[in-house]
C-alpha cells in the first residue's frame, strides 16, 4: 500500500492552493507563516517533488504542484461530504414530533421539559401545524391529531378533553356572580373550530346545558391559544379547554367561577411509526406521551 503523507502537511499544502498566499493560508488553519513554509517542504521532500517555487517573498505551485493539489482537494472534498452526511444523520436523529397547533402552544409545549429532564441527551424537533404530515413518507415521527381519522400509520387515542368557562379574575371582580347564567351577561370569547374537524363546543351548547340563551360572541378566533390569551387579557369568558388552561388556572390568571363542563365531541390521537420507534429514546417519548394523554383525560372528565 502506498504511504500517505502526513495529514498536517497536507492540510497545509491545500490551504496554500485553495488561499494562494503563505499568509491566507496561515491564517486559514490558524498557525504561523512559517508552519505552513514547513509543511509544505515536508510534503515535497517526503514524495520527492517540487510542489512550490519562490515567486518574489512568496510560494506558488509548480505545475506539478497544481496536479497534486488537484487530486487532493478532491480528497478533502469527499472528507467534507462524508462529514455533511454525518451531521444530516444527526439530525435525522431527532425526534420530530408534529401537532396542531395549540397542541403544541398550550398542551405539549409546557409540559415537554418534564420529559426532557428525564431525557437530557434526547434531540427532539417540536413543529406545530393544521395540516397533517405524512408520517409513512418521513415528514414526522409522531403526530397529535383530533377527531377520529383513520391514520395510515400506528395510532391509539391520548384523551377526550372538555371545556369549561374561564375569564381573567379581573373582569369579574366587583360582579360577583351568583348564577351560570351571570356568565353569559359578559363578553364571550369564541373558538371558530376548522371544518374538517366534528363541531367544536359553542356558547349556544353550554347555554342551552344551564337553561338560558347565549348572545352572539363578542370577539372570535381560529386558534384556541389565541383565544385563551385574549381571556387572560381581560377581554371576556372562554370556552377553554381544561388541557390547554392548566398553567393559567395554577398561576391564578385564569379563573373557572362554575365548573360545568362539556365533552368535546372526538378524543385527541397520537399517530406514529415503527421506523419513528427505531430513533434513540423514542419508545420513552412515545410511554410518556400516553401515559399523559391518560392523566389528562382523567382531570379534563373530572
Amino acid at each position: 500500500m502506498p504511504q500517505i503523507p502526513p495529514l498536517k502537511a497536507l492540510w497545509a499544502f491545500d490551504a496554500l492552493g485553495r488561499a494562494g498566499s503563505v499568509a491566507l493560508a496561515a491564517a486559514e488553519l490558524g498557525v504561523t507563516p512559517g508552519a505552513i513554509s514547513q509543511q509544505v517542504t515536508r510534503l515535497g521532500e517526503l514524495l520527492a517533488v517540487q510542489l512550490v517555487a519562490r515567486s518574489g517573498r512568496g510560494l506558488v505551485l509548480t505545475e506539478l504542484g497544481r496536479l497534486y493539489h488537484a487530486e487532493i482537494r478532491r480528497g478533502f472534498a469527499a472528507l467534507e461530504g462524508a462529514q455533511d452526511v454525518l451531521d444530516r444523520a444527526r439530525e435525522d436523529a431527532a425526534i420530530r414530533l408534529s401537532c396542531l397547533t395549540s397542541v403544541l402552544m398550550k398542551w405539549i409545549g409546557p409540559r415537554i421539559f418534564d420529559w426532557q429532564s428525564q431525557h437530557p441527551g434526547a434531540r427532539l424537533s417540536l413543529t406545530g401545524s393544521d395540516i397533517e404530515p405524512d408520517l409513512i413518507r418521513g415528514e414526522a415521527d409522531f403526530r397529535i391529531y383530533y377527531g377520529g381519522r383513520i391514520h395510515p400509520a400506528h395510532h391509539a387515542v391520548l384523551f377526550t378533553d372538555h371545556v369549561v368557562p374561564a375569564c381573567a379574575p379581573e373582569l369579574i371582580a366587583g360582579h360577583p356572580l351568583r348564577d351560570p347564567a351571570d356568565v353569559l351577561a359578559f363578553p364571550l370569547v369564541s373558538i371558530v373550530w376548522n371544518r374538517r374537524f366534528a363541531p367544536g363546543p359553542e356558547w349556544s351548547v353550554w347555554a342551552e346545558r344551564i337553561g338560558a340563551s347565549a348572545p352572539e360572541s363578542a370577539l372570535s378566533y381560529s386558534l384556541s391559544g389565541s383565544a385563551i390569551d385574549a381571556a387572560v387579557a381581560g377581554r371576556g369568558f372562554v370556552l377553554a379547554q381544561i388541557s390547554f388552561i392548566a398553567e393559567e388556572l395554577r398561576s391564578g390568571r385564569l379563573v373557572v367561577p362554575f365548573d360545568i363542563r362539556l365533552p368535546l365531541s372526538e378524543p385527541y390521537y397520537l399517530a406514529w411509526t415503527e421506523a419513528a420507534l427505531a430513533k434513540p429514546d423514542a419508545r420513552a417519548l412515545h410511554r410518556w406521551l400516553l401515559a399523559t394523554g391518560r392523566a389528562q383525560g382523567i382531570i379534563s372528565a373530572g
